[in-house]
């Protein structure tokens, strides 16, 4: 039986992503359009990854699916870590976000510019009840983007598992392997009910 997931994302990068890893078990609907901005103030990624999915299932009334993802920069003390979208500012510009991190990264060697994208995936059922797991992928930031692929800090994270392109440099499949989101989405899919 295939389950169905209503998503809390509107942005089709990440729908698409999700639904490449999750396979032919699971469908995602897309996100409500009369749902507006869900405001993401937890402190933790698996607090706004349960805000998110909380606030789709209560709309939809039925199953949502969310994750949060945090880029946590060794040198910055994990920064920027949940605040990772809105790095520049609020209005989550990408290019913006890069440029602040590779300002507050200027002059360091490669060697300490260790970084790891960490993804919480959760689904929660209208019941009350939810499933949450986790992906990490260890890299390291570069000092010029690289790629037109993904979207977010992809052009300029190069994962240790992978063989020296960032993410923005690979296609979708040879990220989804290794990927943080691939891998919490994976792990999701063994822990969800088959029925």
């Amino acid at each position: 039986m295939t389950l169905e997931l209503v998503a809390a994302t509107a942005n089709p990068h990440k729908v698409a992503e999700i639904e490449a890893i999750l396979g032919d078990d699971v469908v995602v609907l897309p996100r409500p359009d009369h749902v507006g901005d869900i405001v993401e103030d937890a402190p933790t990624l698996e607090g706004n990854a349960r805000l998110k999915a909380r606030a789709i299932c209560a709309a939809a009334g039925r199953a949502a699916v969310a994750d949060d993802t945090g880029l946590e920069v060794d040198a910055l003390d994990g920064a920027p870590g949940v605040h990772s979208a809105r790095y520049a500012g609020d209005d989550g510009n990408a290019a913006a976000n890069i440029a602040k991190l590779l300002g507050a990264l200027g002059g360091l060697e490669p060697e300490a510019r260790t970084a790891r994208f960490r993804t919480v995936a959760l689904v929660a059922w209208p019941d009350g009840s939810e499933c949450m797991a986790e992906g990490t992928v260890e890299g390291r930031i570069i000092d010029t983007p690289r790629g037109s692929g993904g979207f977010g800090y992809d052009s300029v994270f190069v994962p240790v598992d992978g063989d020296g392109r960032t993410f923005a440099e690979m296609d979708d499949g040879s990220k989804n392997a290794i990927s943080h989101r691939g891998r919490a989405f994976t792990a999701l899919v063994g822990i969800l009910p088959t029925t």
